[in-house]
């Protein structure tokens, strides 16, 4: 049984963590490593239980201290070879990522996490529109389950609608309110940096692509990266549960009633979910 943790999803940092029971694997690095060990320590598991880090793109708030982890941890990090060749030269990781360095393809890449190889995690990356080097979302298959994560994206393609719409877990963003956002005191370059289709995702995208890749077989749907300043988890959460309550589950219930909904936490570890 695939396990899931958050242990931050925001501005302030970004890391994920799945488990499947033998192995596991971190998704960006965030967060520093005392705070990492503290978080899985008191979840029963510790700096052993993952085999390998996954990232995202290369905004400080993902990959923060990732050079850390390579130098202390020295376990092999998973990315684009576009963000590869970013992160060779970028100030927080370019010291330590060599050894490490492991290369996602084309397609789909087992992750040789465990001595059997139909055990591993298959993993395809897809690009979505972020003011990164590069950035890609995340379709991972392990052990049966079917596992989606978007955490940066100004806008929602076909082709992160087509692995959300096969997945049994969805991790996505709903980044800020848009009335929270024009009305608030940023400026408005800044303003317009986030909603303008290479920043983040509103409540109300989030909902309407919600609307597009719900399937029967969905179960979980974590709502992520959202702003400190231009949401708030109840706003995040209304929007999309209020999508969910639009789709008829069948036999007298609606999609709401049958789908797990959840807001991650900012700054602070999730419980342990059992996907």
């Amino acid at each position: 049984m695939l396990r899931f943790v958050s242990f931050s999803s925001g501005s302030c940092g970004n890391c994920y963590f799945l488990h499947d029971g033998t192995a596991g694997l971190v998704i960006d690095a965030g967060i520093s490593l005392r705070r990492l060990k503290k978080y899985l320590t008191e979840r029963g598991f510790g700096l052993d239980s993952f085999q390998a880090v996954l990232v995202t793109h290369d905004h400080l708030d993902h990959i923060r201290h990732l050079g850390a982890w390579c130098k202390h941890l020295g376990k092999p990090v998973y990315a684009t070879r576009t963000l590869h060749d970013a992160l060779s030269r970028h100030t927080f990781t370019r010291d330590w990522i060599a050894p490490c360095r492991k290369i996602l393809g084309e397609g789909s890449t087992v992750l040789p996490i465990r001595p059997e190889p139909e055990l591993c995690p298959s993993v395809t990356s897809f690009v979505v529109p972020h003011d990164a080097t590069q950035t890609v979302g995340f379709y991972i298959e392990w052990g049966g389950h079917r596992f989606f994560l978007m955490t940066d994206a100004g806008r929602v393609t076909p082709e992160a609608l087509e692995y959300a719409s096969k997945a049994d877990t969805v991790v996505f963003e709903s980044n800020y309110d848009t009335e929270m956002l024009i009305g608030g005191p940023y400026p408005h370059d800044l303003k317009m940096r986030i909603c303008k289709g290479n920043g983040h995702l509103s409540n109300d995208e989030c909902a309407v692509a919600v609307r597009r890749f719900w399937h029967p077989g969905l179960r979980h749907i974590f709502l992520c990266h959202l702003s400190e300043n231009n949401n708030t988890p109840a706003l995040a959460f209304e929007a999309t549960a209020e999508a969910l309550r639009l789709i008829d589950a069948g036999n007298g219930h609606t999609a709401k009633d049958v789908t797990n909904l959840q807001t991650l936490h900012r700054s602070s570890p999730s419980q342990v979910y059992i996907l």
